[in-house]
């Protein structure tokens, strides 16, 4: 093995960033993405909300949300493939019969987004509603309580109190969710039965083509040089992420050192009001002693006169 390789560089990141395939497949990523991410957060926000109100059977509901996430990938993939195909799925054939046109699912690019994103908010819809639903649940009682007796309504609740208690636990769902949905592999490899992405590349994604090349092509260099390439990719936006996270959790003083400070700040004065108020009656009680024992000793001075 010694000295029968040859450094070549940065020659693989070159080829990667160089073909049009690249390209093509992290759009295709991004679409895939933005398709399945925005409606699936949408999605699981509605059902938190409906499952944490006292409902008939709440407990069975609340475990059939997660029966789709228990499920194999490669079934849920093989299950939504039948249903959008071309010729004989069953979502064109409900559109003819009511007398639509049949959408290609597989040849337009935009149409196959759709199909794909549909199979990953089936799989992680209920997986987010139950983490929504748990921080939901740990809101106190007495905020809404104390809004019934305001007149706020519910819509007015969800509003002013839900969604401002979530921001922790929806910033850590769009995180996960980000980092999640740019290595989206199962779906995209199942739709179809070659598993390529589609005969120009319609749905073909980042993950799918570093497979493609690494195992398909035995290229296992330029497969690693793609595979860095999307882990830096991941990085800079998980990077935004935290930028945003720390501004939006500053009120919060969990994360902000300013807010940390002025915090153990505020936490010394209120200890020294305290032990100013506990020391003021002691000094009270010991000047009025002083001022009644002076009275006395004037008094007893006259009677002596």
């Amino acid at each position: 093995v010694r000295n029968s390789g040859e450094f070549i560089g940065f020659d693989q990141y070159a080829w990667v960033l160089s073909q049009p395939k690249f390209w093509i497949a992290l759009r295709n990523t991004f679409s895939i993405f933005l398709l399945s991410s925005v409606p699936q957060l949408i999605i699981a926000i509605f059902i938190a909300a409906m499952l944490d109100q006292n409902i008939r059977a709440k407990t069975f509901w609340r475990m059939s949300v997660l029966i789709p996430y228990v499920m194999a990938p490669v079934a849920v993939a093989l299950i939504f493939s039948n249903m959008f195909g071309d010729q004989y799925g069953v979502v064109n054939t409900t559109l003819q019969n009511l007398g639509l046109p049949a959408v290609p699912w597989h040849s337009d690019a935009f149409a196959s987004h759709i199909a794909i994103a549909t199979m990953v908010n089936f799989r992680w819809t209920g997986y987010n509603t139950l983490i929504l639903l748990a921080a939901m649940q740990a809101i106190p009682r007495e905020y809404y309580e104390a809004a019934t007796v305001d007149g706020a309504g519910k819509i007015r609740q969800f509003f002013s109190i839900t969604l401002p208690s979530l921001k922790p636990t929806l910033i850590f769902v769009i995180i996960t969710a980000t980092i999640g949905g740019l290595q989206i592999f199962d779906e995209p490899r199942m739709y179809d039965q070659y598993g390529t992405g589609g005969a120009d590349n319609q749905w073909l994604t980042v993950t799918l083509w570093l497979y493609n090349v690494g195992w398909g092509e035995w290229n296992f260099g330029r497969a690693a040089a793609l595979a860095w390439i999307l882990f830096l990719i991941i990085l800079a936006i998980g990077a935004i992420n935290m930028v945003v996270t720390r501004s939006l959790v500053r009120d919060d003083g969990t994360r902000d050192p300013r807010t940390r400070r002025e915090r153990r700040a505020r936490a010394r004065a209120a200890r020294e009001r305290l032990r100013t108020d506990a020391t003021a009656p002691a000094r009270d009680r010991h000047d009025t002693l002083r001022a009644a024992a002076a009275r006395a000793t004037a008094a007893g001075e006259e009677t002596t006169r």
